[in-house]
């Protein structure tokens, strides 16, 4: 009796102790799956001393080690080094080389188009500092002044002198906020065009600018919450886009010439021209039809400057009275064949309104102008443009606008597009989109735990290399006003998306990250490259494209990647012999990701008389 008590009690126990070794395993992997998912604990101790450590601008002592590399394994390899390029090529535009230009011929302005060298020709160097070169000033600040030092060229100081474009004052370069047709200033030229154009509740967002000069309307719209695209070929008028994008200010080089613009149909509210010197009755009008396909309906185009206000002006302009005249009619003319309505012209200004829909405007029925194929309105990269209309999308009411209906901004950068409700793009779904936006914000409030400098408007340019959705340009758009992202969207991607990034407020542009891109060196103060580089894998070389990130990053620079690891761990070999600090870092739901971040910094070194590299701490190599 007594044993049978005893085996009792011990059998009740073992139950009792099972029991609580399950309850306490259960409590154990819960609490590892918290941890992992937070990021709290390695991590987040991690995190923290990035912050720490990129308080001034760039990231000393960057020797954390994963599990997956080390700086040990890196420079027990062999590391390839990259020496720095010739002094003469601080300003080198691969595919807009004024030399290489020359080659092709100058009608319709091909020889301003983008000209890219063969692989062969390529320069697989860094691309150097200008003598004396310094950060650029932090926004507002960088609107009104650039360091000299930067853009070292004084030509447009004395060639716009009276316009009010740029000044050299000492060591800066002051920007008045004029123009060639607003030289007393671009805020009372946006204020007149406001009177006719909503601009200031939202309804307009996304704006183009042909020609822009130094960018000052697109620069003076920011305090519209506008944002403008602006272009302008590398040509006589010494880089006016590096003006532009030294000054804080969204800008390419580019030009109407032959090809299509790097942009997908319906994508701007306004578009812009400024005595911008495009000949627009030019080929039957074929810069105004592709100033139609990218302006959405119910869009704005304005012109001032010729042939506008001839009567005034045709002596300045040193053309006869008979040809002016013709030009506006002609234009007048195209206008009406595009379904634009003409809504105001006083002085130097015209406005045209195009049409919400084809029902809302009567074509000329016997017109020779032909239509052109739906399917090749966003197929642009290096497509010839054609003298034919984009037809507008189709509609069921005389009051619908074709394409879709947009909210007003900032409504507009959450709310699903048009063209994902619609089932424009196959495989996004309005809840894909979603799920799309709640990724991009998880995504980015880690970036900020790992680099402070994002929430302290450190980075003003801002280029996205991969941008899909749009999602990581809209987190950072919602929480800070003080950048700008560049949205690129690959031509090699499989989803075409950039029409969906514009139709949220943002703006960008297709690009084949296998060239370079369109812009003067030194353009972006951050890079984020999110699994372009797995993208671009058997396309092209990786040493070549992060070349291309080098030549276009500041000084100080940073680059995010996030890719799989074994990407992630060559880039960082890579970068290691490009004077890159870098530092690898787990995804955010835990080491156990394949997924992994690293975090770059460009460094600043001049190159000397001697071609040896000299670095802000005073080393050289």
């Amino acid at each position: 009796m007594m044993g049978s008590k005893l085996n009792s009690v011990k059998f009740r126990t073992r139950k009792s102790m099972k029991i609580i070794i399950v309850v306490g395993l259960c409590c154990f992997f819960y609490v590892l799956g918290a941890w992992q998912r937070s990021g709290v604990g390695r991590g987040d101790s991690i995190a923290l001393k990035i912050t720490r450590e990129t308080e001034c601008g760039i990231l000393p002592n960057l020797n954390f080690e994963t599990h997956h590399s080390n700086d040990a394994t890196i420079q027990s390899s062999k590391v390839k080094t990259y020496k720095p390029c010739s002094a003469q090529y601080s300003d080198y535009t691969p595919c807009q080389d004024q030399n290489q230009a020359m080659k092709f011929p100058r009608e319709n302005m091909e020889y301003r188009e983008r000209h890219c060298p063969p692989t062969k020709e390529k320069l697989r160097c860094l691309i150097p500092l200008p003598k004396g070169y310094v950060v650029p000033f932090a926004w507002p600040k960088s609107r009104d002044y650039v360091p000299y030092a930067n853009v070292p060229y004084k030509s447009l100081t004395i060639e716009k002198a009276v316009q009010n474009w740029v000044q050299l004052e000492g060591n800066l370069f002051k920007f008045p906020g004029g123009g060639t047709m607003f030289p007393q200033g671009a805020d009372a030229y946006i204020d007149e065009l406001a009177s006719v154009i909503p601009i200031a509740d939202g309804t307009v967002r996304t704006a183009l600018d042909t020609g822009c000069g130094v960018a000052s309307w697109g620069a003076y719209l920011f305090k519209q919450n506008v944002l403008t695209m602006s272009f302008a070929p590398r040509d006589s008028h010494e880089a006016q886009v590096q003006f532009a994008l030294e000054r804080g200010v969204p800008a390419v080089i580019g030009v109407l010439g032959t090809i299509k613009l790097p942009y997908p149909s319906r994508a701007f509210d306004m578009v812009h021209c400024s005595r911008c010197l495009i000949e627009w009755t030019l080929n039957d009008g074929m810069y105004m039809m592709e100033v139609d396909r990218v302006l959405r309906p119910g869009g704005y185009w304005l012109l001032s400057g010729p042939p506008i206000n001839w009567r005034t002006y045709y002596k300045t302009w040193k053309r006869s009275k008979v040809d002016l005249q013709k030009e506006q009619k002609r234009i007048e003319e195209l206008a009406k064949l595009l379904c634009w309505e003409k809504k105001y012209e006083k002085g130097d200004i015209a406005i045209w309104k195009k049409k919400i829909n084809d029902g809302s405007c009567q074509r000329e029925r016997n017109s020779s102008i032909k239509m052109c194929n739906v399917a090749s309105a966003d197929d642009v990269w290096y497509k010839k443009m054609q003298v034919c209309i984009n037809p507008f999308p189709s509609v069921k009411s005389l009051n619908e606008i074709a394409g879709g209906k947009l909210k007003k901004f900032p409504d507009r950068l959450y709310a699903v597009p048009p063209r994902v409700s619609s089932g424009s793009v196959p495989g996004i779904t309005s809840e894909s989109y979603e799920e799309d936006n709640k990724l991009w914000k998880k995504h980015v409030n880690a970036y900020r735990k790992m680099n402070r400098l994002l929430s302290y408007g450190r980075y003003r340019n801002i280029l996205d290399m991969n941008a899909g959705l749009g999602g990581f340009a809209a987190a950072l758009e919602s929480s800070d006003s003080n950048s700008w992202v560049m949205n690129v969207a690959p031509t090699i991607a499989k989803k075409n998306t950039l029409g969906i990034i514009y139709e949220r407020g943002l703006i960008g542009i297709y690009h084949d990250w296998c060239e370079v891109f369109s812009t003067y060196p030194r353009s972006y103060d951050l890079i984020h490259a999110s699994g372009v580089l797995s993208l671009y894998q058997n396309k092209c070389e990786m040493d070549d494209i992060l070349l291309e990130m080098d030549r276009i990053l500041r000084p100080e620079g940073t680059v995010i990647f996030r890719d799989s690891v074994d990407v992630v761990i060559k880039v960082r070999k890579l970068a290691s012999g490009m004077r890159w600090k870098t530092r690898m870092l787990d995804h955010e739901d835990g080491p156990l990701v394949a997924e992994k971040i690293l975090i770059a910094v460009k460094t600043y070194w001049v190159v000397d008389s001697k071609n040896s590299t000299m670095y802000s701490n005073g080393k050289s190599v």
